[in-house]
């Protein structure tokens, strides 16, 4: 059932969503190599909760049951998503995907950025700055009355044209009341054109690429998903109001005040 949101639940998404980009572009200010990917959590656990925020992943148990570890997903090079922050420590060259979610006054906002540590291969930076417009065009197709179906062909056409593969096995969904709520939002078309999009809605559109095949495996831990051959991948996720005047995103840096 898609859950829409009242214009004060969506000023209240907009507060959370502050705060998860407000924690995004500290994570990027921290980012060096030499650190490890447990204390950039740290940093974001502690930072979401000084400013009233609840780190929605921790303790988030997801298909499989198990309990995520962690404030942050954390996803160095060929870890496409959750990747767990532990003792692997930033490189050079590195490409590295921070996934965070904050709950703030019962409400959820989502986001994803993907960072370089340092100096990264033309490819790797080609990778991002793709990955990044096809974000950007899929939110440009949540136009009130298109279909899900728009934003995956969008995403799908920037991501291909550019001659990376998207990972059709993870999608997008809807966002706020809980961490996943209908609908899903895949990155590529398909048969599933899914639902009109209408006023209220919010939902996490966010591409997952690769720069090989789009095959991914899921690691022991019940989390980690990582490319099959190994290849560099790249994630950027905004959560998205639909509304009258177009896509709203929900997760941009500007304070948002609340009576």
């Amino acid at each position: 059932m898609i859950v829409r949101k009242s214009l004060r639940e969506i000023e209240l998404m907009a507060a959370s969503g502050a705060l998860v980009a407000g924690t995004l572009a500290l994570l990027e200010e921290r980012l060096e190599p030499g650190i490890t990917m447990a204390e950039l959590d740290l940093i974001a656990d502690e930072y979401i909760v000084s400013q009233g925020g609840v780190p929605t992943s921790k303790g988030y148990r997801g298909a499989g049951g198990v309990p995520f570890p962690t404030a942050t997903c954390i996803s160095p090079n060929d870890v496409i998503v959750h990747g767990i922050p532990g003792e692997y420590k930033a490189r050079e060259g590195d490409i590295i995907s921070f996934d965070i979610g904050v709950t703030k006054n019962g409400l959820i906002a989502d986001s994803a950025a993907t960072f370089a540590v340092g100096e990264i291969a033309p490819e790797a930076q080609r990778l991002l700055d793709i990955c990044r417009a096809a974000l950007e065009a899929g939110i440009d197709a949540a136009q009130l009355g298109a279909r899900i179906g728009d934003i995956s062909a969008a995403v799908q056409t920037v991501v291909e044209d550019g001659g990376f593969a998207v990972v059709r096995s993870l999608v997008g969904h809807g966002v706020g009341k809980a961490y996943h709520e209908e609908p899903q939002v895949p990155n590529f078309v398909s048969p599933y054109r899914g639902p009109e999009l209408v006023e209220g809605m919010t939902i996490a559109i966010e591409p997952m690429i690769t720069a090989g095949a789009p095959e991914v495996h899921l690691h022991d831990d019940g989390w980690t998903i990582s490319t099959d051959d190994g290849s560099l991948t790249a994630h950027f996720e905004h959560t998205v109001a639909i509304t009258s005047e177009g896509p709203r995103v929900l997760t941009k840096a500007a304070p948002v005040l609340v009576p």
